[in-house]
Protein backbone atom coordinates (compact mmCIF):
# COMPACT_ATOMS: atom_id res chain seq x y z
CA UNK A 1 0.00 0.00 0.00
CA UNK A 2 0.63 3.39 -0.70
CA UNK A 3 1.91 6.19 1.95
CA UNK A 4 -0.66 8.86 2.12
CA UNK A 5 2.45 11.36 1.48
CA UNK A 6 3.56 9.89 -1.47
CA UNK A 7 0.51 9.81 -3.11
CA UNK A 8 0.67 13.70 -4.08
CA UNK A 9 4.34 12.02 -6.07
CA UNK A 10 2.25 9.96 -8.72
CA UNK A 11 -0.03 12.19 -10.45
CA UNK A 12 2.22 11.86 -13.45
CA UNK A 13 2.44 8.54 -13.33
CA UNK A 14 -1.06 7.91 -13.26
CA UNK A 15 -2.17 10.28 -16.28
CA UNK A 16 0.58 8.31 -18.12
CA UNK A 17 -1.45 4.98 -16.85
CA UNK A 18 2.07 3.46 -15.64
CA UNK A 19 0.32 2.42 -12.50
CA UNK A 20 0.68 -1.29 -11.03
CA UNK A 21 -3.32 -2.20 -10.55
CA UNK A 22 -2.60 -1.76 -6.35
CA UNK A 23 -1.34 1.50 -6.30
CA UNK A 24 -3.73 3.10 -8.98
CA UNK A 25 -6.59 1.62 -6.84
CA UNK A 26 -5.35 4.06 -4.05
CA UNK A 27 -4.42 6.94 -6.02
CA UNK A 28 -7.88 7.03 -7.41
CA UNK A 29 -9.09 6.99 -3.98
CA UNK A 30 -6.86 9.82 -3.08
CA UNK A 31 -7.99 11.55 -6.00
CA UNK A 32 -11.51 11.11 -5.03
CA UNK A 33 -10.66 13.97 -1.63
CA UNK A 34 -7.56 15.84 -3.18
CA UNK A 35 -8.60 18.47 -5.61
CA UNK A 36 -5.04 19.82 -6.43
CA UNK A 37 -3.84 16.16 -7.34
CA UNK A 38 -6.55 15.86 -9.70
CA UNK A 39 -6.33 19.02 -11.39
CA UNK A 40 -2.57 18.52 -12.11
CA UNK A 41 -3.62 15.06 -13.50
CA UNK A 42 -6.14 16.57 -15.74
CA UNK A 43 -4.03 19.41 -16.79
CA UNK A 44 -0.86 16.35 -17.35
CA UNK A 45 -3.24 14.14 -19.05
CA UNK A 46 -3.96 17.20 -21.64
CA UNK A 47 -0.28 17.55 -21.85
CA UNK A 48 0.10 14.39 -22.78
CA UNK A 49 -2.72 14.28 -25.73
CA UNK A 50 -1.65 16.90 -27.08
CA UNK A 51 2.50 15.62 -26.83
CA UNK A 52 0.90 12.54 -28.41
CA UNK A 53 -0.42 14.54 -31.34
CA UNK A 54 2.43 16.36 -31.52
CA UNK A 55 5.11 13.62 -32.32
CA UNK A 56 3.18 11.85 -34.53
CA UNK A 57 5.03 10.94 -37.62
CA UNK A 58 3.39 12.18 -40.90
CA UNK A 59 4.23 9.95 -44.38
CA UNK A 60 6.82 11.27 -46.83
CA UNK A 61 4.68 13.22 -49.69
CA UNK A 62 6.09 11.06 -52.03
CA UNK A 63 4.42 7.77 -50.77
CA UNK A 64 0.56 8.26 -52.34
CA UNK A 65 2.80 8.97 -55.84
CA UNK A 66 4.56 5.47 -55.20
CA UNK A 67 2.09 3.06 -53.87
CA UNK A 68 -0.14 4.59 -57.08
CA UNK A 69 2.54 3.82 -59.36
CA UNK A 70 2.86 0.24 -57.78
CA UNK A 71 -0.54 -0.59 -58.22
CA UNK A 72 -0.85 -1.12 -61.63
CA UNK A 73 2.44 -3.85 -61.15
CA UNK A 74 0.98 -5.74 -58.61
CA UNK A 75 -1.40 -8.47 -59.21
CA UNK A 76 -4.73 -8.26 -57.87
CA UNK A 77 -6.87 -10.97 -55.94
CA UNK A 78 -7.84 -14.37 -58.28
CA UNK A 79 -11.14 -14.24 -59.22
CA UNK A 80 -13.82 -16.06 -56.54
CA UNK A 81 -13.45 -20.19 -56.96
CA UNK A 82 -10.40 -19.96 -58.85
CA UNK A 83 -8.15 -20.99 -56.07
CA UNK A 84 -9.55 -22.43 -53.19
CA UNK A 85 -9.26 -25.01 -50.93
CA UNK A 86 -10.97 -28.13 -52.21
CA UNK A 87 -11.97 -30.67 -49.71
CA UNK A 88 -9.44 -33.26 -50.80
CA UNK A 89 -7.09 -30.39 -50.40
CA UNK A 90 -4.90 -27.18 -51.95
CA UNK A 91 -5.71 -27.06 -55.69
CA UNK A 92 -2.51 -25.83 -57.41
CA UNK A 93 -2.35 -23.77 -60.40
CA UNK A 94 -0.17 -23.73 -63.24
CA UNK A 95 2.07 -20.97 -63.59
CA UNK A 96 3.27 -19.68 -67.00
CA UNK A 97 7.12 -18.28 -67.22
CA UNK A 98 5.39 -14.82 -67.31
CA UNK A 99 3.27 -15.15 -64.53
CA UNK A 100 5.82 -16.14 -62.26
CA UNK A 101 8.36 -13.21 -64.21
CA UNK A 102 5.00 -10.42 -63.07
CA UNK A 103 4.95 -11.71 -59.92
CA UNK A 104 8.50 -11.64 -59.03
CA UNK A 105 8.68 -8.43 -60.65
CA UNK A 106 5.76 -7.08 -58.56
CA UNK A 107 7.37 -8.58 -55.13
CA UNK A 108 10.49 -6.88 -56.23
CA UNK A 109 9.30 -3.52 -57.26
CA UNK A 110 7.27 -3.82 -53.41
CA UNK A 111 10.43 -4.99 -51.48
CA UNK A 112 12.16 -1.33 -53.16
CA UNK A 113 9.32 0.60 -52.14
CA UNK A 114 9.78 -0.40 -49.13
CA UNK A 115 13.27 0.05 -48.59
CA UNK A 116 13.30 3.44 -49.78
CA UNK A 117 10.71 4.25 -47.53
CA UNK A 118 12.58 2.72 -44.73
CA UNK A 119 15.54 4.76 -45.23
CA UNK A 120 14.05 8.19 -45.75
CA UNK A 121 12.40 7.95 -42.69
CA UNK A 122 14.20 5.52 -40.14
CA UNK A 123 16.28 8.25 -38.93
CA UNK A 124 13.15 11.03 -38.28
CA UNK A 125 11.13 7.72 -36.32
CA UNK A 126 14.09 7.18 -34.47
CA UNK A 127 14.89 10.86 -33.38
CA UNK A 128 11.06 11.17 -32.86
CA UNK A 129 11.06 7.99 -30.75
CA UNK A 130 14.25 9.14 -28.53
CA UNK A 131 12.60 12.51 -27.73
CA UNK A 132 8.91 10.77 -27.15
CA UNK A 133 10.74 8.39 -25.03
CA UNK A 134 12.49 11.40 -23.16
CA UNK A 135 9.50 13.35 -22.84
CA UNK A 136 7.02 10.51 -21.60
CA UNK A 137 10.05 10.25 -18.73
CA UNK A 138 9.53 13.83 -17.76
CA UNK A 139 5.69 13.50 -17.41
CA UNK A 140 5.86 10.22 -15.51
CA UNK A 141 8.96 11.68 -12.79
CA UNK A 142 7.59 10.67 -9.25
CA UNK A 143 8.23 15.07 -8.68
CA UNK A 144 7.00 16.23 -11.99
CA UNK A 145 4.90 19.15 -11.59
CA UNK A 146 2.78 21.59 -14.20
CA UNK A 147 3.31 25.09 -14.36
CA UNK A 148 0.83 27.91 -16.76
CA UNK A 149 2.01 31.17 -17.62
CA UNK A 150 -0.19 33.75 -20.15
CA UNK A 151 2.41 35.03 -22.95
CA UNK A 152 1.73 39.09 -23.22
CA UNK A 153 0.94 38.46 -26.73
CA UNK A 154 -2.05 36.13 -25.87
CA UNK A 155 -2.30 32.82 -25.41
CA UNK A 156 -0.80 30.12 -22.32
CA UNK A 157 2.60 28.60 -22.23
CA UNK A 158 2.69 25.15 -20.37
CA UNK A 159 5.78 23.67 -18.98
CA UNK A 160 6.18 20.23 -17.09
CA UNK A 161 9.15 20.46 -14.95
CA UNK A 162 11.00 17.48 -12.90
CA UNK A 163 13.72 19.27 -11.02
CA UNK A 164 14.89 15.87 -10.33
CA UNK A 165 15.59 15.13 -13.74
CA UNK A 166 16.82 18.92 -14.19
CA UNK A 167 14.22 19.18 -17.69
CA UNK A 168 11.18 20.78 -18.56
CA UNK A 169 8.47 20.02 -21.30
CA UNK A 170 7.11 22.95 -22.96
CA UNK A 171 4.47 23.49 -24.75
CA UNK A 172 1.46 26.01 -25.21
CA UNK A 173 -2.21 27.23 -26.12
CA UNK A 174 -3.49 29.62 -28.72
CA UNK A 175 -0.21 31.49 -29.09
CA UNK A 176 -0.72 34.00 -32.04
CA UNK A 177 0.60 32.70 -35.42
CA UNK A 178 3.73 34.43 -36.60
CA UNK A 179 4.81 34.91 -40.26
CA UNK A 180 6.60 32.76 -42.32
CA UNK A 181 9.91 35.08 -41.66
CA UNK A 182 9.96 34.94 -37.49
CA UNK A 183 9.38 31.87 -35.02
CA UNK A 184 9.46 31.39 -31.12
CA UNK A 185 12.17 30.31 -29.75
CA UNK A 186 12.81 28.69 -26.16
CA UNK A 187 15.66 29.28 -24.33
CA UNK A 188 16.92 28.49 -20.36
CA UNK A 189 17.57 31.63 -19.24
CA UNK A 190 20.45 31.29 -15.99
CA UNK A 191 20.78 33.40 -12.81
CA UNK A 192 23.85 34.91 -14.04
CA UNK A 193 21.93 36.44 -16.94
CA UNK A 194 23.03 33.76 -19.79
CA UNK A 195 20.59 32.21 -21.97
CA UNK A 196 21.14 28.48 -24.07
CA UNK A 197 18.78 27.80 -26.73
CA UNK A 198 16.63 24.78 -26.19
CA UNK A 199 15.16 24.87 -29.62
CA UNK A 200 11.95 26.04 -31.30
CA UNK A 201 8.31 26.15 -30.71
CA UNK A 202 6.37 24.98 -34.16
CA UNK A 203 2.67 26.78 -33.79
CA UNK A 204 -0.24 25.53 -35.62
CA UNK A 205 -2.68 27.37 -37.11
CA UNK A 206 -4.64 26.98 -33.75
CA UNK A 207 -1.87 28.32 -31.60
CA UNK A 208 -0.86 24.95 -30.11
CA UNK A 209 2.90 24.31 -30.48
CA UNK A 210 4.44 21.35 -30.61
CA UNK A 211 6.80 20.21 -27.05
CA UNK A 212 10.06 21.54 -26.64
CA UNK A 213 12.34 19.12 -24.45
CA UNK A 214 14.24 21.38 -22.32
CA UNK A 215 18.31 19.72 -20.78
CA UNK A 216 20.18 20.89 -17.83
CA UNK A 217 17.24 22.84 -16.15
CA UNK A 218 18.23 23.96 -12.41
CA UNK A 219 16.32 25.69 -9.68
CA UNK A 220 16.70 29.58 -9.90
CA UNK A 221 17.19 29.16 -13.65
CA UNK A 222 13.80 30.84 -16.22
CA UNK A 223 12.48 29.82 -19.82
CA UNK A 224 11.85 32.06 -21.61
CA UNK A 225 10.50 32.61 -24.70
CA UNK A 226 11.09 35.16 -27.61
CA UNK A 227 10.38 36.07 -31.29
CA UNK A 228 12.97 35.36 -33.49
CA UNK A 229 14.12 35.73 -37.81
CA UNK A 230 13.19 32.18 -38.44
CA UNK A 231 15.87 29.51 -38.13
CA UNK A 232 16.54 31.25 -34.77
CA UNK A 233 19.52 33.10 -33.26
CA UNK A 234 22.55 32.43 -31.38
CA UNK A 235 21.44 34.46 -28.36
CA UNK A 236 17.50 36.19 -27.78
CA UNK A 237 17.05 39.88 -29.77
CA UNK A 238 13.42 40.75 -28.66
CA UNK A 239 11.68 40.83 -24.86
CA UNK A 240 10.49 37.76 -24.22
CA UNK A 241 6.83 37.16 -24.54
CA UNK A 242 7.06 35.04 -21.07
CA UNK A 243 9.13 34.35 -18.30
CA UNK A 244 8.79 31.33 -16.22
CA UNK A 245 11.02 31.04 -13.32
CA UNK A 246 12.20 27.44 -12.05
CA UNK A 247 11.37 26.81 -8.50
CA UNK A 248 12.57 23.93 -6.29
Amino acid sequence: MVQSHELHLLTGSYALDALPADEQADFEKHLTRCRSCAEEVRGLRETAARLGMATAVTPPPEMRARVLAAVPRTRQLPPPGRNRLSRSGLRRLPLSRAGLTAGIMALAAAVAFLLVTQVSTSHRLNQEQANSRAIAAVLAAPDARIESLPATKGGTVTAVLSVRQREAVVTSANLPALSGARVYQLWVMTSSGKARSVGLLTVSISGSASPVLAGGVLPGDQLGITVEPAGGTAQPTTTPVIVMPVTA
